[in-house]
């Protein structure tokens, strides 16, 4: 599926590539996970993705683990980072949350010496529910207040991320409201999705400084 979709996004001359993770889940219903990335603005490194081990069954679906660098600046001063995509099981919620710190700060601390560490996907809670990992330190997220779900009711899905080290995050983050961005009723939105898509932006220059200046809104990155 996922090539056949690309191969229609890059149709126009777009540069658009993907990771994607192992087939995961306890019974036969089956997802994965994807991680969906312009070429032209970021750089993948395509070897060291990996799935999270999970050799307690504490979590449903295993997070899928990969490692970007922003393209737009001299690669020595380029923002890198490590996003963790995660699809909490909605029955085991509190208690994936009450592991996901652990898992967060195993990527931060599994040796590559990457701060910015960023958690993301559908969590299946908001901002206040997000249990031990909400209690890390620092913790922060992009989309606060908002509803995240198709119908406007709940907030499920976020990045999430140290604000203490991953220094990058201009302030920006929001929905994107389908219905509105596309003049479409809420019944032809969830035939799409249930979910908004979310983002967050991000300085292409690690610290988020340049120059000792703080980065233009050219120099960010989605």
């Amino acid at each position: 599926l996922i090539p056949r979709l690309l191969a229609l996004v890059n149709a126009d001359g777009a540069r658009y590539d993907y990771l994607l993770g192992e087939r995961l889940g306890r019974t036969v219903s089956k997802e994965q996970y994807a991680f969906v990335y312009n070429t032209a603005t970021l750089e993948a490194d395509v070897r060291n993705a990996y799935t999270v081990g999970d050799p307690d069954d504490l979590l449903h679906r295993e997070p899928f683990v990969a490692t970007f660098r922003a393209r737009g600046a001299p690669a020595e001063e380029a923002f890198t980072f490590k996003l963790v995509n995660i699809h909490t099981d909605p029955d085991e919620v509190e208690q994936e949350l009450n592991f996901l710190d652990d898992v967060f700060l195993a990527v931060r601390n599994d040796g590559d010496n990457e701060d910015d560490v960023i958690v993301l996907g559908d969590l299946n809670a908001s901002e206040y529910e997000l249990g031990q990992l909400g209690a890390l330190a620092g913790i922060t997220c992009a989309i606060n207040g908002v509803p995240t779900n198709t119908r406007g009711t709940k907030t499920y899905d976020n990045l999430v991320f140290d604000s203490r080290s991953t220094e990058e995050f201009t302030g920006r983050g929001e929905v994107f409201d389908m219905v509105r961005q596309f003049n479409i009723s809420t019944d032809d939105a969830l035939a799409i999705s249930d979910h908004l898509p979310v983002w967050g932006e991000f300085s292409v220059y690690e610290g988020g400084t340049r120059g000792g200046f703080a980065a233009r809104p050219e120099d960010s990155v989605r």
